[in-house]
């Protein structure tokens, strides 16, 4: 999530999956953490504590390195990476996430980079990661495309990029809960932008088999990955 915000049998996903269910309506950046971070005081667990299914099958085969959490929320996703041998940076705006992140990291002996940012307002070094991954993030739609270039920029040449959302409603749906959700970056919003500089590996709607916590609701999720090949 901008604020951001994020097996054969899938846990619930770690990652902010219902950014969609409950968003934030301001836009300044302390407004937008302030926000979350209440949601997360609400509970002593918002999330599973589970890696989001999409990316442990999308990282498969990947050789470690650089990646970029965006929107890591309670850290499953960064810790999971980081047992897998990445050098993990993991972006995240609710200072309550962050620091359940950071007790979780250390609990099982890993090392992250924790930044208290959102994606658009962090002080990230251009092209400098093999993966950026973003699972459910919240980005809010601009006129200038800030977040969706901020995710390419963050891409290393031959990195790849690694996008998970719900499927956005239908056109036709004009309801409020719909119309809120069309205030946020979509999947085709950053495909949109993808030039000869890219290549897409994956652009796909997938089955979701979760059973149980927030979004579990959502049955299919979309799925892009592009690697920058220069």
């Amino acid at each position: 999530m901008e604020q951001t915000n994020h097996s054969s049998a899938p846990e619930p996903a770690e990652s902010n999956e219902s950014a969609g269910d409950a968003l934030p309506s301001p836009r300044e950046p302390a407004a937008v953490g302030a926000f979350w971070d209440q949601r997360y005081a609400e509970k002593s667990a918002l999330w599973s504590g589970q890696p989001n299914a999409a990316l442990v099958s999308e990282v498969r085969g990947l050789q470690p390195g650089r990646v970029l959490d965006v929107g890591c929320g309670e850290g499953a996703d960064a810790v999971w990476l980081a047992e897998q041998g990445w050098d993990v940076t993991a972006l995240e705006v609710s200072q309550v996430a962050l620091d359940r992140a950071a007790r979780q990291a250390e609990q099982r002996g890993v090392t992250v980079n924790w930044l208290h940012s959102g994606l658009v307002e962090a002080t990230l070094q251009p092209a400098s990661f093999d993966l950026v991954s973003a699972q459910y993030p919240a980005l809010l739609r601009t006129d200038s495309n800030a977040a969706e270039l901020a995710l390419l920029r963050a891409v290393a040449p031959g990195g790849v990029l690694l996008l998970v959302h719900h499927q956005l409603p239908a056109d036709g749906d004009t309801g409020a809960h719909s119309a809120a959700l069309r205030d946020y970056v979509g999947l085709a919003d950053v495909a949109a932008l993808l030039d000869e500089n890219w290549r897409i590996e994956v652009h796909e709607v997938r089955p979701r088999h979760v059973s149980a916590g927030a979004g579990a609701h959502h049955t299919e999720d979309v799925v892009l990955r592009a690697r920058r090949l220069r």
